[in-house]
């Protein structure tokens, strides 16, 4: 009996120990990738006020910044499983994708071809793309972080990489429809989203293994590198 309780107690502590896990490793990351989201119950909730482009380009009756949230988020949806390969033609089937396929899909949700302008522009300043190597590719430029990179910094608006949760102002920086990109580590690159934590800081939607998910961005470790905010 001595042992069958020795035996019980180590499962409890081992089913105790990998609940708490799921429920607090970085910030809840593997509940959100299930689209289960806890947030902190004991914590008040911070308000930061909408300070999106009310831009309507395609005159949907919805900002263009929301728009490229909400087509984003299909990704998140139909859990677009996270594959990377080359394809003729350049665009993946819409049932597969990587973190760069959310940036150029979410976009076109706000009638802006990500693609034709980084081609167009990979073509005429072949050197300031440190992925193309000097051979323009139309089928795979586009979705290389780096490249996605150089072409926001030359053509969006550049905006702090520093987050502080719970400071407003500081909060305020951060709006949906922006985008994010991660360079230290790994290359990720991600859409800021119109939901927060109750802290203030915004979730991202992103494509990393297994599946497109919307997540928080406090959660991620690597450093940010760059938020830029497209010029509707």
């Amino acid at each position: 009996m001595k042992l069958k309780r020795i035996i019980l107690s180590i499962i409890s502590f081992l089913i105790l120990g990998s609940v708490l896990f799921v429920l607090f490793f970085r910030n809840g990351i593997i509940l959100d990738s299930l689209n289960i989201h806890l947030d902190e119950p004991f914590v008040k909730r911070i308000e930061v006020p909408d300070n999106f482009d009310q831009t309507d380009r395609n005159k949907n009756g919805i900002p263009d910044p929301i728009d490229v949230v909400n087509a984003a988020r299909e990704e998140v949806k139909q859990r677009t499983p996270y594959k990377s390969a080359y394809y003729a033609g350049g665009y993946p089937p819409d049932n597969e994708g990587v973190c760069t396929d959310v940036i150029w899909r979410g976009l076109l949700g706000a009638d802006i071809t990500l693609k034709d302008l980084m081609d167009e522009d990979i073509k005429e300043v072949t050197s300031d793309y440190p992925r193309v190597n000097g051979k323009p590719d139309p089928n795979i430029d586009f979705r290389r972080v780096p490249n996605q990179n150089v072409f926001f910094q030359k053509y969006a608006e550049s905006l702090t990489t520093e987050l502080k949760p719970r400071d407003v102002d500081n909060l305020q920086e951060w709006q949906p429809g922006d985008i994010v990109v991660f360079l230290d580590g790994f290359h990720h690159v991600a859409i800021i989203s119109d939901k927060r934590a109750k802290d203030g800081t915004p979730y991202v939607i992103h494509n990393n293994p297994p599946y497109a998910a919307e997540v928080k961005l406090k959660s991620f470790k690597t450093p940010i590198a760059a938020h830029y905010r497209w010029k509707y």
